[in-house]
């Protein structure tokens, strides 16, 4: 996971689906809604003795629904894990057909233009 400033944190908390199990979290994600039709899920993470049990599936499920209850029609991640992602239904896609997150976020990121995460989509 990229670190992130506590101003960027802040201002993406509302963002955030939080797993809570009787007061422990165990998993957070993230929807970001980039354009009127796109929406990115992100900051994604499981605690490690809590993966495999289905928790980030959850989450990323969450917050598809949340996007296709706002109209959002595609919804990418950029990620290390895509296999993860192609088995809920996303497919692989260049990294510049998502001009929105090239010029929003990734021209600050100190892994541009060299990043080695996977761009992945789903058509809701």
């Amino acid at each position: 996971m990229l670190p992130r400033a506590l101003n960027e944190l802040y201002e993406g908390m509302r963002d955030f689906v939080v797993y809570d199990d009787e007061g422990i979290i165990k998993g957070v994600c993230a929807l970001r809604i980039l354009w009127e039709d796109l929406a990115e899920i992100r900051s994604l993470a499981v605690r490690e003795e809590y993966q495999k049990l289905g928790i980030g599936r959850s989450l990323v499920k969450k917050c598809l629904k949340e996007a296709k209850d706002l109209g959002i029609k595609r919804v990418f991640a950029l990620t290390y894990h895509p296999d993860f992602f192609k088995h809920m239904g996303f497919k692989e896609t260049a990294k510049n057909k998502l001009p929105q997150k090239i010029w929003g976020d990734c021209m600050k990121c100190p892994k541009f233009p060299e990043c080695n995460e996977h761009a992945v989509i789903i058509h809701l």
